[in-house]
């Protein structure tokens, strides 16, 4: 039989049909096979191009790392901004309260190894409440190991912000043993319970759990305790530790190593005699 191709050709088929088959039936076969056809071009025609497809499913390696970068910086500063020396959140505008004025202070004003580092007036750090006559120096350990002076600073200095609790310490001495000073020493700090009114309150930074301090924070530690004494008419016996005042294991390696502990007071008083 005669047929005619897609290309208008006539071509000479072969009939294939069943004898008792008639020509009804061979044009069933035939539209079924055309439409099967059809749908399958349909389908194919619905993919998206090769190359569009490579395009949104494939991004270069070049942008992938340069995403995973951004993200990475973005997460950084994020973390150094809430825990770092930059995550004070205090107003920069804000007037910082400088020393008081009274003769010790002024003295201390004058000492080129402590750093004024003045936390400002609020009610949670440091209220500007004048304190009593001073009789004893109360030693504290930070108690968040590793961490440096100007962070714990500037914990003290967001309370004003967070208002989360009531802390400060008028020193800190950090892990080099630098000396920084928060609150004035004819006011009160927020550290040692009710002795917070007639004594002055220094924390040490350590690098570990046992609580132990570096030979840096402990001879800054030594000279610190000694010149407040000096000033302050103390002997060695006025300096505690607050666990003497609360019983809180603070600062907890003095605590749990109380022969550590007279060293610390007899090192004070050889320095103050020398």
């Amino acid at each position: 039989m005669l047929m005619e191709t897609e290309n208008h050709e006539t071509v000479e088929t072969v009939d294939c049909r069943a004898p008792d088959s008639d020509d009804s039936d061979w044009e069933k076969a035939w539209d079924f096979r055309a439409a099967d056809a059809e749908n399958r071009q349909t389908a194919e025609d619905s993919q998206p191009p090769e190359e569009d497809y490579i395009k949104v499913k494939k991004m270069p390696a070049w942008a992938r790392i340069a995403i995973a970068s951004v993200v990475a910086i973005v997460i950084l500063f994020a973390f150094i901004w809430e825990f770092g020396n930059i995550g004070a959140r205090i107003d920069p505008d804000a007037e910082i309260p400088q020393g008081s004025g009274s003769p010790v202070q002024d003295a201390i004003d004058d000492l080129d190894w402590i750093i004024p580092a003045y936390l400002p007036v609020n009610d949670y750090s440091r209220p500007g409440t004048k304190t009593d006559e001073i009789s004893g120096i109360v030693v504290h350990y930070i108690g968040n190991p590793g961490t440096t002076a100007s962070q714990n600073r500037n914990y003290f200095a967001n309370l004003a912000i967070t208002e989360e609790a009531y802390a400060s310490s008028n020193f800190i001495i950090g892990l080099d043993g630098e000396v920084l000073q928060c609150v004035p020493v004819d006011e009160i700090a927020y550290a040692s319970n009710d002795r917070n009114s007639d004594t002055l309150s220094i924390e040490l930074c350590h690098p570990d759990d046992t609580g132990e301090f570096t030979d840096e924070t402990y001879a800054s530690a030594v000279r610190l305790a000694a010149w407040l004494c000096s000033e302050y008419e103390l002997s060695g016996e006025d300096i505690l530790r607050h666990f003497d005042v609360s019983g809180k294991e603070c600062p907890r390696y003095f605590v749990q190593n109380g022969d550590a502990w007279e060293t610390f007071k007899a090192d004070v008083t050889s320095a103050m005699d020398g």
